[in-house]
């Protein structure tokens, strides 16, 4: 009996394959195979609303042939399993592919019914136990997981054709809006907006650098930090004049417990500050270590281990640490909207203490070890002690009750329990000299520094994702995926770990903030979450879900037609004049960002960029475009500098470069596409890449430089024919790999040697 198992990934088919007998053949679809239309000229068609919303699907460009050999091998198998990753996309993947497998059947010869055929089998961990466990315990497609897939699909597509169009005419050509994406781009815009209306206050803090009688000297901080001035000098004259003294001294014990395993949302946090990992690599890496076998499923809102893995934690700490590190502890999911029962992130087996094929992945691996290891051991035991000291002459004095004592505080480690095996979490001790209360001080300086009080600090991609989940708005697989779309539409930058949000974002927020306040507040969107988990666990309807939505939405956009378009932001700094007509200035979006026009806008055409400087209309050259020979060549100016191209522009899309600066880009490596052109350096908005010289006839773009080479790596789709696709240069970690992301050579460190 021959067996056919599909899976989404190639480097999860290799793992899989080592586990099964020869009497299976394993082959991985690449991902999702069917997708919603998203060419402009489709989209009316994607959801029949009138037929229960009834989703259109078609076939991923480029799928065709895995499509054609998944068939083709399914027709050779007695029985197909499906072992997708066991959460709604996988559930979904699994549909998908078994709705074209059934087509496929119903022309085979085969004697087994359909229904019986395709089967669903679902593992947390790919290890041999596990997979070999699933595969004795087939199930059917859970319905209810895959239509709320759906559901979430088909929701995201009508709340972004609904929204985006309506940003197009309103406000400008190429926006965007998503029901996650914009309340998240909102809380980011919410704290931008205090920071700037932040007014900083001036304090003073003050210090006092004393003397015990032993001779031993440190430093003390004064309870209060004065806005005032006279009160400093105050401060300073009474410090100066008395004496100190110590008039109390505190000493308590506490302890420091060990966190719950990981969950997606806080292993992004945790990889974010300590390796500054976004959650997109953060999710890659533990994609990667979860496919080879080494980790357990990576998206989980699950804190609990199985008693399996508890078993295994607590030998692994009792043989390296000692019986008395271990304290066994069951962790509770906190998150009232926990999906499917997953376990938590852990290793697949924890005697294997590194793993990984690249440094990054070493590096997270050993972070999920470190962290499965210690939420099963004591708790830390720590001495704080807290110096209190005090003008001694002033204590007994009405008028100076409120006089400020100076203290200083340390720490010292007595038990280092669950930090032993995460020295990273630990903080430095910090010694005290020795003193007891009523010992005198000398007093050797008293130091004054003027300080400003900060505003609130911008939202990190861990902060941000950590404020999503504490707010009920996004879920574990959704986080990556948000954080990654706003800087995909230019919507958010970050800068030193920061995220600042765009012109473009600031303007796409305040318009969806004015205009459709209650689809992108918390409550609405945190509701929408709760509903597609209703539907998972069959208490709600697909049907139902899309009907409560789409009827008040849609009358809400339609409300919103017949506003004005927003032709500017509002007026600029008075000390900007037009530099045409000398008249009044306002702000305006354009597709690079904020600019300055001039009030009388078409009548004038006077600009300025953000900075003040004078931004020139396009200048005709003389030359007429060698294109569309009816238009005339102008200079204009871009985001990248002043360019050449065409006055029929976007209907002629003509640029001609500076023939000087054109050759020194050439690469000298001709395109394999168009056969015709050289693939030269290009500059976009993510930066540099490389791309045909005859673009846009020929749109062969590669993103890094060409070596010249072609990949030779033979291609299970082409036969074992080479893959033919240009050879990039590769990085300090990566050598030369394939252009092409779908050829196993693309990542030439991750292959089997």
């Amino acid at each position: 009996m021959t067996k056919l198992l599909i899976v989404e990934s190639p480097a999860k088919s290799k793992t899989i394959s080592k586990y099964l007998g020869s009497g299976y053949t394993v082959k991985s679809s690449v991902g999702h195979i069917r997708d919603l239309p998203k060419s402009a000229s489709k989209k009316a068609n994607a959801v029949e609303i009138e037929n229960d919303f009834k989703p259109n699907y078609e076939i991923i460009a480029g799928k065709e042939k895995i499509i054609s050999e998944l068939q083709t091998a399914s027709k050779k198998a007695d029985e197909v399993l499906l072992a997708m990753d066991p959460d709604r996309e996988g559930e979904a993947i699994a549909w998908h592919i078994s709705e074209i497998l059934k087509e496929n059947f119903a022309n085979s010869k085969s004697q087994i019914p359909n229904h019986k055929k395709i089967k669903r089998v679902s593992f947390n961990e790919i290890t041999e136990e596990a997979v070999q466990n699933a595969i004795k315990h087939p199930r059917g497609i859970d319905q209810n997981l895959r239509k709320a897939q759906e559901a979430r699909r088909v929701l995201d597509r009508l709340f972004g054709y609904g929204l985006s169009g309506l940003i197009w005419k309103k406000l400008r050509y190429g926006l965007s809006a998503g029901r996650v994406q914009s309340p998240a781009l909102r809380i980011l815009m919410e704290r931008e907006r205090l920071i700037r209306a932040f007014i900083p206050e001036e304090f003073w803090v003050i210090t006092a650098d004393v003397k015990t009688k032993a001779g031993q000297m440190f430093s003390l901080l004064c309870s209060e930090e004065p806005r005032d001035k006279k009160r400093v000098e105050k401060i300073l004259k009474i410090g100066t004049a008395a004496e100190w003294k110590i008039t109390e001294l505190k000493e308590t014990e506490t302890k420091r417990s060990p966190r719950a395993p990981f969950i997606t949302s806080t292993l992004q946090q945790t990889a974010s500050s300590r390796f500054g990992f976004s959650p997109s690599q953060t999710m890659m890496h533990a994609q990667r270590l979860y496919e080879a076998g080494y980790i357990t499923y990576m998206r989980t809102d699950s804190v609990t281990l199985s008693v399996t893995a508890r078993k295994q934690t607590l030998a692994v700490i009792t043989k390296e640490y000692g019986k008395e590190y271990l304290c066994p502890r069951v962790f509770k999911t906190k998150s009232k909207t926990a999906q499917e029962a997953h376990e938590a992130i852990r290793p697949s087996n924890l005697n294997v203490k590194t793993a990984g094929a690249t440094p990054e992945q070493q590096k997270l691996y050993e972070l999920i070890y470190n962290r499965t290891l210690t939420s099963q051991m004591a708790d830390a035991k720590l001495l704080k002690t807290k110096i209190i000291a005090r003008v001694g002459e002033r204590i007994q004095k009405d008028d100076d009750k409120d006089f400020p004592y100076f203290f200083i505080n340390g720490s010292r480690l007595l038990f280092d329990g669950w930090l032993k095996a995460d020295p990273a979490s630990r903080s430095d001790d910090i010694e005290l000299p020795e003193v007891k209360e009523n010992d005198i001080l000398d007093l050797l300086e008293l130091k004054t520094e003027a300080k400003e009080t900060q505003p609130p600090t911008r939202y990190s991609e861990a902060s941000l994702i950590k404020e999503l989940e504490s707010r009920g708005l996004g879920r574990p697989s959704t986080y990556a995926a948000i954080t990654r779309t706003l800087y995909d539409r230019g919507y958010v930058e970050k800068i030193n770990k920061a995220l600042h949000p765009t012109d473009t974002g600031d303007a796409v927020s305040s318009f969806l903030e004015k205009h459709f306040e209650n689809y992108i507040s918390d409550n609405f969107t945190a509701k929408m979450e709760n509903e597609l988990d209703d539907i998972a666990e069959g208490k709600n309807t697909y049907v139902r879900t899309l009907s409560d939505f789409y009827g008040p939405f849609t009358d809400a956009v339609k409300a919103k037609e017949s506003i004005e378009k927003i032709s500017n932001l509002g007026p600029a700094d008075k000390k900007y004049k037009c530099p045409k007509c000398g008249g009044k200035m306002v702000y305006k979006l354009g597709k690079t960002g904020k600019f300055i026009s001039c009030a009388k806008f078409p009548d004038c055409e006077g600009a300025l960029t953000i900075e003040g400087k004078e931004i020139e209309g396009p200048k005709e050259t003389g030359e007429k475009c060698p294109d569309c020979k009816d238009g005339k060549l102008v200079i204009r100016e871009g985001r990248f500098g002043k360019f050449i191209s065409c006055s029929n522009y976007p209907k002629c899309k003509y640029i001609k470069n500076d023939p000087e600066e054109e050759k020194k880009k050439m690469t000298g490596v001709r395109c394999p596409v168009c056969k015709t052109g050289e693939m030269m350096e290009k500059k976009g908005r993510f930066g540099i890449f490389y791309a045909c010289s005859n673009y846009p006839k020929c749109r062969n773009t590669i993103k890094a430089k060409p070596t010249g080479k072609i990949c030779d790596y033979p291609r299970e789709e082409k036969g074992g024919q080479p893959c033919g696709a240009l050879m990039m240069e590769g990085t300090k970690t990566i050598p030369d790999r394939c252009s092409d992301k779908s050829c196993p050579n693309h990542n030439p460190h991750k292959l089997i040697k």
